[in-house]
């Protein structure tokens, strides 16, 4: 399965460890990782992954592919801006927002808008978002929602 993983471009050393979590948790579990691409919760979430031999795809903003960060296998260059966005979640069949702000929150309701499944951990509070607290919990959430579909 295809999990988009969304996040903070900036973020602190807790959120990065568990954006890495995340990603050796969906590596481990044979999962492939879609993110933005960039850096902070992309960054540590393609990082986790592919230090467990785990596939990354990065869906830049920029013209240039050569713009995601070191631990992207794929990148798509969009030069779209946060419009691909939209991109990030279609391309996953359930989402896990870390953290992050308006840009994060935006993807959230694209994905909802969607259908996508939605876990957050530390993320923003509302209805169709489940919060978790665990990189663990998070990816139990979505792969028995996608189960369920």
């Amino acid at each position: 399965m295809r999990v988009s993983v969304i996040g903070g471009g900036v973020i602190d050393h807790e959120t990065a460890e568990t954006a890495r979590a995340v990603g050796r948790e969906l590596g481990n579990r044979g999962h492939t990782v879609v993110c933005g691409g960039h850096g902070g919760v992309m960054e540590a979430v393609c990082e986790g992954a592919r230090a467990v031999g785990g596939h990354t795809i990065g869906v830049v903003s920029t013209p240039d592919y050569e713009a995601a960060n070191e631990f992207v296998d794929t990148a798509i260059a969009t030069d779209m801006g946060n419009a691909r966005n939209v991109l990030v979640v279609l391309n996953g069949d359930a989402t896990i927002a870390i953290d992050g702000s308006t840009g994060t929150l935006s993807e959230i309701g694209h994905a909802l808008d969607f259908g996508r499944s939605v876990a957050g951990i530390d993320t923003h509070d509302i209805e169709g978002v489940e919060a978790v607290d665990s990189a663990t919990a998070a990816v139990d959430y979505v792969e028995s929602a996608v189960e369920s579909q």
